[in-house]
């Protein structure tokens, strides 16, 4: 056990907890939702995180014959999209640090008949398990929040980008209006972990995942933060109004 990552205090929702703890507890809310996860997401957003997603693979710049890394990949909804685009020239690696989920997405995959060009990796963002260069397209959809030390994983999302390719950070963010900021909060705190409760009986998860999503830092935060990783001319697409924000960047 490193004692200094022990030590190192970060934030789970609105608790402070040590580096290691918020790991741990990341992990134990991942392997709650993993069975229900894909209802939750359709009932949560009204079924628009399948639009969301679209418009982030749409401005992926991905043809076919391109690798792709899909981080954080979950139910591997994002795969799915980029095996489509890749085609049997291509590849498509799907990594997650949560087993149960990436097995869930690996069986929904095979469930849609895509078995070829896409491999699976229990991997942890911040220390990919890639050699330097590999990938075309780097992608993280409703993960980076869910990091522990979210620098960490953008430094080796960029070491493992090749040159030209481009990252997608695909996320909730942060209402542009105040009205809608308000709307959002209300929904968020008093609805959602009433369908998390309802859903898969867990309501704690999913006020957990609601309380990132105010932890997450901000469109401009995070486009400084991709920068700093080396990224360049790093914009961002407010989506619904900022609840949603997709960043792209560049490795040259």
């Amino acid at each position: 056990m490193d004692p200094e990552k022990t030590n190192r205090s970060t934030r789970f929702g609105f608790s402070d907890v040590s580096e290691e703890e918020k790991t741990l507890l990341v992990a134990d809310v991942f392997r709650s939702v993993a069975a229900r996860y894909d209802l939750m997401n359709d009932l949560m957003s009204l079924g628009v995180h399948r639009l969301w997603k679209d418009f982030a693979v749409n401005r992926s710049g991905v043809r076919r014959g391109h690798a792709v890394l899909d981080v954080a990949a979950g139910s591997c909804d994002l795969t799915h999209r980029f095996v489509k685009r890749v085609g049997c020239e291509g590849r498509v690696v799907s990594v997650d640090t949560s087993r149960p989920m990436l097995q869930r997405g690996k069986c929904r995959m095979i469930d849609t008949g895509m078995i070829r060009n896409v491999a699976y990796v229990l991997s942890d963002a911040q220390n990919l398990a890639f050699a330097d260069q590999q990938f075309d397209c780097v992608s993280i959809g409703f993960g980076l929040r869910n990091v522990t030390r979210i620098q960490s994983a953008l430094n080796s999302m960029f070491q493992v980008l090749r040159p030209g390719g481009r990252i997608l950070v695909l996320e909730f963010s942060h209402p542009s209006s105040k009205i809608l900021s308000r709307l959002y909060d209300r929904y968020s705190f008093s609805v959602i972990p009433r369908i998390g409760r309802a859903v898969t009986g867990d309501e704690r998860s999913y006020r957990y995942l609601v309380e990132s999503i105010r932890q997450h830092p901000n469109q401009e935060a995070l486009r400084k933060m991709m920068g700093e990783a080396g990224f360049e001319d790093v914009y961002y697409h407010n989506l619904s109004g900022g609840i949603v924000a997709l960043h792209v960047g560049f490795r040259y």
